[in-house]
């Protein structure tokens, strides 16, 4: 029974240090989110402003053609994918990866008809343990991940469907809801769709040296900003997803250590029992 009330003793203590642990890395993963959070809001107005002025051109009485708004046959596809290099996040990486695989599989019959590019260490080794190739990646994003850390990436893919090498283009990412909610997303980045395109604009705009030349700047420019903005949409989902189950986490920590204390009482108890009626016992065996 002692070793039993020292084994008990030594999970509660064990449990109660994991606790600390979640804990503190609830309030780790809380503070990055509202950083996370205002960056993604933050980059939405120069998102809209390009995608704005793209509208305005390619609504131009269909006068304005560009290669990366024609649809041609799929011969060949490629999906960037954003993933976190860190688990201890629930099922963010996990469901996003099952997404795309999924989509994969469905789609091809073999990895020669599409590449791969990844951002982040989880969705490099899902791929590497799979035998998959990956063209490009990119490990290791501070939580304030800047345009510059997936520029060279990010250019690589879209001038890859430039080039001709790609004949459409998906982006794989969580799209933040809330804290509790992060939706896995794979979302045609090109072709542009023109229904992505439409809204009214307030403003008229003149061109120089011409729509089409402006359009050649602004497209690619367009479509690496909302890859941009997929990573900073990721990184605030990783925060709340990895918040809400380290939150959990401790929650189940304090019922397991409730649970166990009150098992340590009862055998506490009981040895207390046992032991008064073996002195009980004892006594009236000497009387």
């Amino acid at each position: 029974m002692a070793k039993g009330m020292r084994e008990i003793k030594r999970s509660i203590k064990s449990t109660q240090n994991t606790k600390q642990i979640t804990k503190a890395m609830e309030m780790v993963s809380s503070a990055k989110l509202k950083r996370a959070q205002d960056a993604a809001l933050a980059s939405r107005p120069y998102t809209d402003k390009i995608k704005e002025v793209v509208a305005s051109i390619a609504s131009g009485g269909g006068t304005v053609k560009h290669p990366m708004l024609q649809s041609r046959e799929v011969k060949r596809s490629a999906y960037l994918v954003v993933t976190s290099d860190r688990g201890l996040a629930g099922g963010y990486n996990a469901n996003l990866l099952r997404k795309v695989w999924t989509t994969i599989q469905e789609k091809h019959k073999s990895p020669a008809e599409y590449d791969l590019f990844v951002i982040g260490r989880k969705g490099r080794d899902y791929f590497k343990r799979r035998n998959i190739a990956i063209v490009e990646e990119v490990i290791g994003l501070s939580d304030s991940p800047r345009f510059a850390d997936i520029k060279t990436l990010a250019a690589a893919a879209v001038q890859g469907f430039e080039s001709g090498k790609y004949d459409e283009l998906y982006l794989v990412y969580n799209q933040f809801i809330n804290a509790i909610s992060q939706v896995p997303t794979l979302k045609q980045l090109l072709p542009l769709d023109q229904s992505q395109l439409t809204g009214t604009t307030s403003a008229s705009y003149e061109y120089e040296p011409s729509p089409e030349k402006v359009l050649d700047n602004l497209l690619p420019k367009y479509a690496e900003t909302v890859i941009y903005s997929a990573v900073l949409e990721g990184k605030a989902s990783e925060h709340g997803a990895r918040m809400t189950a380290m939150g959990n986490a401790t929650k189940n920590a304090t019922k397991m250590i409730a649970s166990l204390t009150l098992t340590y009482n009862r055998a506490r108890q009981a040895a207390i029992t046992q032991e008064i009626a073996e002195i009980v016992g004892g006594a009236n065996a000497q009387q």
